[in-house]
């Protein structure tokens, strides 16, 4: 996410009332997590195993949780609870801001885009040309949608990102500050739920087909051309790289890659980064060749244990 303008090392720090390392006038350009930062950007680390990634990320301005020595060219924000200053952040240059219309006056809506009744489009959204957006579709704030886009009834665009951080008295959530962006050509199915980033964009690439209730998570990036399948969860941060076909009720965990046109079967478990050009299937996830031979040896044992018996 970056700032409207760009801010100050003091200014930032005024904000948040904490002390810092580095020249009052340094530059801050945005806020975004580490795995999406670029340079001017700020980062939060609140635990001592991830300093030393804060640290050395592209990131320039580290909000961190102790003095430590700051590398060369970069700056520190001291917050005794960066978790919380970084929402404290997001609510300061991305406060929620409620419409009392369907259709916000800050959004845009391209040429030849239908509209049908019950929708809601929030702040500052972007909808191209010659789109179809069905009855009761929830597109929150930011979201950019390309050309011949077509959203199905019920769907959500840009619902809050699933990050807590467990404290004593409960979870604190991370605020989403981030966006929603589907490129032209992009199907989406019914009751499909695609959560926007916390600081960056969740993002859908062109020509992309997904079925009826699908949960894609925040800061997911889905490529070019690929066919997702009814009830198939992404979690957050995964990349899924162009003309990938996923079947119905897969489940992938957070922060995996899918390489080009790969194939995952039904009911897969997407436990870990797989390679492209294959075809995958089972829990743990493996190549279907290998785990279909699996299955077809353990349909064999009863048989075997009885002959074992007979000797």
């Amino acid at each position: 996410m970056k700032f409207p303008i760009p801010q100050t090392l003091k200014h930032i720090a005024s904000i948040l009332n904490c002390d810092y390392v580095g020249d009052d006038e340094f530059p801050v350009l945005g806020m975004n997590e580490i795995h999406v930062v670029t340079s001017g950007d700020i980062v939060f680390v609140d635990h001592p195993k991830y300093y030393d990634k804060a640290l050395n990320s592209a990131a320039t301005v580290v909000l961190i949780n102790k003095k430590v020595d700051c590398p060369e060219g970069k700056a520190l924000l001291i917050s005794k609870d960066p978790f919380r200053d970084f929402n404290v952040l997001t609510i300061y240059f991305k406060p929620f801001v409620s419409s009392s219309v369907s259709i916000d006056p800050t959004a845009s809506i391209g040429e030849g885009t239908q509209i049908q009744p019950n929708v809601f489009i929030g702040p500052n959204v972007q909808i191209g040309k010659n789109c179809l957006i069905h009855a009761n579709v929830t597109i929150v704030s930011d979201a950019v949608l390309g050309d011949n886009v077509v959203i199905g009834s019920g769907t959500v665009l840009g619902g809050d990102a699933f990050y807590y951080k467990n404290r004593p008295e409960g979870y604190d959530q991370l605020l989403s500050g981030g966006r929603v962006v589907i490129e032209s050509d992009v199907h989406i199915g019914t009751g499909c739920t695609i959560d926007r980033g916390v600081t960056g964009d969740t993002t859908i690439g062109a020509g992309s087909k997904l079925d009826n209730q699908i949960q894609v998570g925040h800061d997911t990036v889905i490529g070019k051309k690929c066919l997702i399948a009814s009830q198939t969860g992404i979690a957050g941060c995964c990349v899924i790289e162009d003309e990938v076909t996923i079947w119905g009720q897969v489940g992938t965990n957070s922060g995996i890659t899918i390489g080009k046109k790969a194939i995952i079967l039904g009911q897969t478990g997407v436990t870990k980064s797989v390679e492209g050009g294959k075809t995958y299937f089972g829990t743990p996830i493996q190549e279907s060749r290998g785990k279909l031979k699996e299955m077809a040896a353990l349909r064999q044992l009863p048989d075997l244990l009885q002959k074992l018996k007979e000797k």
